[in-house]
């Protein structure tokens, strides 16, 4: 029997798509790629502790608002704080609080289009 091995991408429409490539290219150093629009992120790049999470949510979650979207994106960083500053700086919309668990830090911002994105931020961490 076939299985899935992993997530091979994260696709989703903008009104611009080149828009908001440039924005997360300066906003968070993605490394679009002119010809193609897009990045590409080598499996070896992921900190010790990372990983890629497939999460079907019930369909009346909370969690992803105040994004009208029904899907959510989470990206592995390096330095949640300085991202979260950095999204700040580029206009999008911090959304709550850092969170702490013991596999990682969390932050969310909207991106301008208005999706909701988490950051996650790797490594053990004391939650007391």
């Amino acid at each position: 029997m076939a299985r899935v091995l992993g997530i091979g991408g994260i696709f989703f429409k903008s009104a611009d798509p080149s828009a908001l490539a440039q924005w997360y290219a300066k906003a968070l150093n993605v490394p679009i790629e002119a010809e193609w629009g897009g990045a590409s992120f080598a499996l070896d790049n992921m900190p010790a502790g990372g990983a890629t999470v497939f999460s079907p949510f019930k369909a009346d979650t909370e969690y992803f608002k105040p994004s009208q979207a029904t899907f959510m994106i989470n990206l592995v960083i390096d330095d949640l704080a300085e991202a979260l500053v950095q999204v700040a700086a580029h206009g999008g919309q911090v959304v709550g609080d850092i969170q702490t668990e013991s596999y990682g830090l969390f932050g969310w911002f909207l991106d301008p289009d208005g999706n909701k994105v988490e950051l996650w931020q790797p490594g053990e961490f004391d939650t007391d």
